[in-house]
């Protein structure tokens, strides 16, 4: 609890001086609420019942006295109001800016397990409904408290016999508004999860309409997107059903308080207990009290919010990256390439093993080639490289060193990636190309992008290098989006290059040309490919064949073919195909 409420405040320390401003403010409001009806009970009681001269000149000043309280008033409420959403805004700024860093240092394996849809519903709504919970809960607590208790203190002091029948009414009011208020906010909790259900069947969905389409399931998508809509509109439903039920109750309790005001302050004036100007003092003062307590729905709503929101928020926060940097790393210098993979036991989420006892070497200059069937793991161990996933057993060394001793970001930035499937940013052509290496000119965009045989049809292209791609590259072809991919990796220029099936979207002329650029690049840096096409590989320096146990074979292509093993006859069905 209290480990909690310190991670709350910390998020008011930035703007400490504004959240003080906005409780000044709240005072002041407060403050003057209470002071106004007094001021209308010194002109009915004080000057005009008992007269005497100069009686004009003394309602007008202190008529003027209360328009100057208003206004001062008025620019608080101000204040209240846009600097206090404004600091709210801000504080939610930090925190979703907070959460999606750290979701981008976030392993593979996590979102491997976690909707986008579900985790963009935590980094905008939730975040949505804490900006107003850091505003307003702090405010209106101060605001009701200080109308409630002052106006409780000032009618004591004038009648306390009406002021105890107006708080008998207090705990009745409460009792009703906590009740379904708790009812309300368990709909609208519920409401929060399908919303986020709802999101993740929109993005997966949408993210797949080519699939979709192609399979006319438009229907089934309609289907499951319905089924998942009518459950939140069932907890919307039922949100609305409990506000119903709440404000209409407060409503009838807000509409009685006056009434039992009027009834038993006219008794009491009859008894000459309270006077008329007291009796319209109470009048003015009734809704402090009926205010609080509607206000504590609101609150209680807002504190169920923020703190669902909060511990949302703080569960994926404590949710560490599975693949950390050791508080020893240092950054790497640019590496000559030396892999060597030793003893690599690996599987996913504790499931059965992709690989056990697997063990590998590339020479720094090296181009490799990595076949087998599909599901062996050739691209799992490609992403072991970078670090992309964590092994649970053995070392991978690179120039010797292990890599959990670098840093991910000198790692990383020493190895390239082209991946079977292409993923390109919305925007223009350079800015995608451009995306491994900010800074570069357009002549090294376009030198990357003549070594991947793209320059060609980019120039084809109504904007040329400016053309927007559109949304993951759709307005190009998936040849064209291989390209680009493959061109932005050349201009970063790493000394390791992974090619998982970098070829497989492209016609011949295009896989000629790129495999051309591979093959002119590769005595300059460690290369890997994993190829299905088996004449793509032809000329690799070594080719490792994979199966369910590890390496099964390696060598040259004419090595293998003359031993007769696995990659002979994987070779020869590809032939006759």
């Amino acid at each position: 609890m209290f480990k909690q409420l310190h991670r709350f405040i910390s998020f008011y320390k930035p703007y400490a001086g504004w959240f003080f401003a906005d409780m000044a403010c709240a005072l002041i409001v407060s403050a003057i609420a209470l002071l106004v009806p007094l001021g209308v009970r010194v002109i009915t009681q004080d000057v005009l019942v008992q007269g005497g001269d100069g009686l004009p000149w003394r309602v007008l000043r202190l008529g003027a006295v209360l328009l100057l309280l208003v206004i001062l008033q008025a620019l608080c409420y101000y204040f209240l109001d846009y600097q206090g959403h404004h600091m709210g805004a801000r504080m939610e700024r930090d925190m979703r800016a907070q959460l999606f860093r750290h979701c981008q240092k976030m392993s593979c394996s996590f979102y491997d397990t976690h909707k986008v849809g579900e985790l963009m519903s935590r980094i905008t709504a939730d975040s949505l409904s804490l900006g107003e919970f850091f505003h307003h809960f702090p405010e209106d607590v101060a605001v009701n408290t200080i109308q409630l208790a002052g106006a409780t203190v000032i009618l004591f002091t004038i009648n306390w016999k009406v002021t105890l029948v107006i708080l008998a009414f207090l705990p009745f009011m409460a009792i009703y508004t906590l009740h379904y208020s708790r009812k309300m906010r368990e709909a609208l909790a519920q409401g929060r999860e399908r919303m986020g259900a709802v999101n993740a069947q929109v993005e997966d969905s949408l993210s797949g309409v080519r699939v979709v389409q192609s399979f006319t399931s438009e229907k089934v998508e309609e289907e499951k997107f319905d089924r998942q809509n009518q459950l939140f509109l069932e907890s919307r439903r039922r949100g609305y059903q409990g506000e119903a039920k709440l404000y209409c109750g407060m409503d009838a309790f807000s509409s009685l308080l006056p009434i039992a005001v009027v009834v038993f302050g006219g008794l009491a004036i009859w008894a000459g207990t309270m006077e008329l100007p007291d009796l319209i003092l109470f009048l003015m003062y009734v809704n402090y009290f009926a205010a609080p307590v509607k206000s504590l729905a609101n609150t209680s709503r807002l504190l169920q919010e923020g703190r669902t929101s909060f511990a949302r928020y703080w569960e994926l926060m404590e949710t560490a990256p599975e693949i950390r940097e050791a508080p020893c790393a240092r950054a790497l210098p640019r590496v000559r390439g030396d892999l060597e993979l030793q003893d690599i036991s690996f599987s996913y989420d504790g499931g059965a093993s992709v690989f056990r006892g697997l063990n590998l070497s590339v020479k720094a200059g090296e181009y490799v080639a990595l076949v087998g069937a599909s599901g062996v793991g050739k691209t799992t161990l490609c992403s072991l490289i970078p670090r992309f996933y964590q092994t649970q057993k053995g070392k991978i060394l690179l120039d010797g060193q292990p890599i959990e001793e670098a840093t991910l970001g000198s790692l990383r930035q020493n190895i390239g990636m082209v991946q079977q499937d292409v993923y390109l940013f919305a925007g223009t052509i350079e800015e995608n190309i451009a995306y491994g290496r900010p800074g570069c000119t357009r002549e090294e965009i376009v030198s990357a992008s003549k070594k991947a045989g793209a320059h060609e049809f980019i120039l084809k292209l109504p904007q040329g290098y400016d053309t927007d791609v559109g949304p993951r590259g759709v307005r190009l072809s998936g040849g064209q989006q291989q390209r680009i991919s493959i061109a932005r990796v050349f201009l970063k220029d790493p000394p390791i290059v992974i090619f998982d099936e970098a070829t497989s979207a492209l016609d011949n002329h295009s896989e000629k040309l790129i495999q051309k650029s591979m093959e002119q690049l590769a005595g300059q840096r460690t290369t890997l490919v994993i190829a299905h096409r088996l004449s793509t590989v032809r000329k690799a320096d070594r080719i490792v064949v994979l199966d369910e146990q590890g390496v099964c074979e390696e060598g040259s292509h004419e090595e293998l073919i003359r031993a007769g093993g696995v990659y002979a006859g994987m070779y020869q069905a590809s032939s006759e195909l």
